[in-house]
């Protein structure tokens, strides 16, 4: 997984990358870590590409995402991007390595 943290890099994946995973991760939450050992062993298992922004780190990032995917913020938060646009998105308890896998399908 790739850390991110300004607004410049997330345009840049959102570019650069037709099918992608982005993470908005709490270094504090007990939820967000299992979110991001999710997320992290996803990485590790399928070929796709997954950045996260640790939100307490860049939160100027995390809610131009929001703002950009037109989404409440929330985090943990995970979107499925394919082409520039959120085909997908989940957010707390509900980031699974399985639902991440079902959500790469889309």
């Amino acid at each position: 997984m790739e850390k991110i943290s300004s607004v410049d890099q997330f345009n840049e994946v959102l570019q650069n990358e037709k099918d992608f995973f982005i993470l908005k991760h709490s270094l504090t939450c007990p939820i967000s870590s299992s979110a991001y050992k999710a997320c992290q062993s996803f990485s590790e298992n399928e070929e796709v590409k997954l950045v996260y922004v640790p939100i307490q780190e860049a939160r100027e990032t995390s809610t131009h995402i929001a703002e950009a995917f037109n989404t409440r913020h929330e985090s943990p938060q995970v979107f499925h991007v394919k082409d520039g646009q959120p085909v997908w998105n989940t957010s707390h308890s509900r980031i699974t390595e399985k639902a991440l896998k079902e959500a790469s399908t889309r």
